[in-house]
């Protein structure tokens, strides 16, 4: 669908004193105040990201709670479990734990629940597993927060729960014997966007000073933290939290502990996926390659596996491992893919994706480890909420459902109008996910469309896209695209920019790239300027393109392609259109 072009407004004399007080280029000052960075100090800080920019751990509330009953919990030996979750930040947030924890001669094991099988979070059964086993303290990593009911469980059981979460509260707290939580009610800490394998860092750090009885740790526990801060690299960027404060400062030198002391498991996913080979990592290197084969075994139900690749101590099990995840991630792939495009041609040949104000799609055997990627596409594809439901006629169980909302359409409120449709529901604005019984899919589709139709605004459902500054094929040489990449690492709240350029033309006949053709590959050129442009997932863009006549306006972001040592700037389409069409300045 044709997206809205809005161009960034300037402000030329405030981009020009940025210049001048911070000692930057003009363009790295149009982007920083595009960001709304202003003053030298703030701009000095963000693009330093020094390491000392993340506050001490006693600061993020409970920690020094969780610290301190973990300490006792290991000089008493008492038998330790992590709790974690199945995505990549759970699975980042326990291995980060149990290394800790490790090193320190604990007693641990850790658990995570099956996706396909348990569902999310805490569940009771879980609990009395691990109690038969002799478990004493449960720490949960990235869940616990809203399981007011499980914590009483565990009270029953006998179990010292430590809770370390960052998402939503329930309307209560639950009874644990301590909590830790960025934004846990009553605290003011200055940045509550720490994902979880952040809380569970800032839980290792406390633990090492205590084990040190000292602010300054030994030589190996300062080591297995900086290993650490690449484990929580991983979690952040995969967890798409912003690319802010904190959380700015643990991908910058996340990334350089990934490329220098990844652990055995991450440096044989590495070498499996060729990103070894880079000279440098970005976060699109977490965030297309190592996030998503994570979290495939998470959704394929192995998340137990990808836990073991990340504290794995033998080589062969860490060679093996990367192996089958990377597998996993083929499959995980293949069938994202075959139910995208059924998805899609129900869409297209049973309702009006134009013009509907919310799509519910439903089919038979649709893999739910998958579904939310699917309507997250969906989503992003029609610019209006998409609900996938995958039905198991064999089962006899309620349809599981996955939403997801890229338009500001608060999902937990539209599920809420709608709950006597459903079995079950739960989740944020843009996420969610739902149980229903096929009977009353009909229903539950109408009832969701005009809640969609009466809380958004036809505008809503046109997607903007937001361009930093204009910027001809002949001002991306290497030196500017490199002074662009000094506001790296990129991601949410903080996106590599987006430029545009008119006038363009295709040099060559668009092609297909990539397994199942489903990318773009393009040499475009403007005036006398030839650059390379790709479009992951863009294949389409191939046909379409070759029935344009004329020139065309293209959205990019610039980027420095390092092939066998040489270095050459080609640009990622992010959108295009024929030339001439108005562009919004606001």
């Amino acid at each position: 669908m044709a997206k809205r072009w809005r161009l960034q407004p300037h402000d030329e004399q405030r981009i020009a004193l940025l210049e001048r007080a911070a000692g930057v280029p003009a363009v790295v000052a149009q982007l920083l105040v595009a960001r709304g960075i202003y003053d030298r100090e703030t701009a000095i800080s963000f693009l330093d990201a020094k390491l000392t920019g993340l506050r001490e751990p006693e600061l993020l509330p409970g920690v020094s709670d969780v610290a301190d009953r973990l300490h006792a919990a290991l000089q008493a030996k008492r038998r330790i479990d992590i709790y974690g979750d199945y995505d990549c930040d759970g699975m980042t947030a326990a291995a980060i734990l149990y290394r800790c924890l490790k090193l320190l001669g604990a007693n641990v094991g850790y658990y995570v629940p099956n996706r396909l099988e348990e569902g999310y979070g805490l569940n009771d059964d879980a609990l009395k597993l691990l109690a038969s086993r002799g478990s004493e303290v449960v720490i949960t990593v990235d869940c616990g927060i809203a399981s007011v009911s499980q914590a009483q469980t565990a009270r029953e059981l006998g179990l010292e729960l430590l809770i370390t979460d960052h998402h939503e509260f329930a309307e209560t707290l639950p009874q644990a014997a301590a909590i830790a939580h960025p934004r846990l009610p009553g605290t003011t800490y200055p940045f509550g966007e720490l994902c979880g394998a952040g809380v569970a860092l800032k839980v290792a750090w406390a633990l090492c000073q205590r084990a040190c009885q000292a602010k300054k740790v030994t030589e190996a526990l300062r080591e297995f933290l900086l290993t650490a801060v690449g484990l929580a690299a991983i979690g952040t960027v995969a967890d798409v939290v912003p690319l802010v404060d904190e959380n700015r400062v643990l991908v910058r030198h996340g990334l350089s502990s990934l490329r220098d002391r990844p652990p055995l498991g991450l440096a044989a996913l590495m070498k499996v996926t060729g990103i070894d080979q880079k000279p440098s990592l970005g976060s699109e290197d977490i965030a297309f390659t190592l996030g998503p084969r994570l979290n495939a075994a998470g959704r394929l139900g192995q998340a137990q596996l990808g836990i073991e690749l990340l504290v794995t101590e033998s080589p062969d099990r860490a060679e093996a491992l990367a192996q089958y995840i990377h597998q996993l991630n083929s499959s995980r792939d293949s069938l994202e893919r075959s139910i995208y495009l059924a998805a899609l041609k129900q869409a297209q040949d049973e309702f009006d994706p134009e013009h509907d104000s919310a799509l519910v799609l439903a089919g038979r055997d649709w893999h739910p480890g998958v579904i939310g990627i699917v309507a997250g596409r969906l989503a992003e594809k029609f610019h209006r909420p998409v609900v996938i439901i995958s039905l198991d006629a064999l089962s006899g169980k309620p349809g599981a459902g996955s939403a997801r909302s890229p338009n500001g359409l608060p999902l937990h409120e539209a599920l809420k109008s709608c709950a006597a449709h459903l079995t079950s529901h739960g989740g944020h604005a843009a996420a969610a996910g739902l149980k229903i019984e096929e009977d009353r899919i009909d229903a539950f589709r109408e009832e969701f469309r005009e809640y969609a139709e009466s809380h958004t605004s036809p505008g809503a459902r046109t997607a903007e896209l937001v361009i930093d500054a204009e910027a001809a094929f002949s001002q991306l040489t290497p030196q500017v695209v490199k002074q662009i990449d000094r506001l790296a690492p990129f991601g949410a709240g903080n996106p590599r920019p987006v430029l545009c350029a008119t006038g363009v033309t295709l040099a060559e006949a668009p092609r297909r790239i990539g397994g199942g053709e489903r990318h773009l590959a393009v040499k475009l050129a403007q005036h006398q300027a030839k650059l390379r442009g790709v479009a992951f997932g863009q294949g389409d863009w191939a046909d379409e393109l070759a029935q344009v006549e004329g020139p065309l306006d293209i959205a990019y972001r610039p980027v420095i392609n390092d092939y066998r040592g040489r270095q050459s700037v080609e640009v990622h389409l992010v959108d295009w259109r024929p030339a001439a069409a108005p562009v919004v300045v606001s």
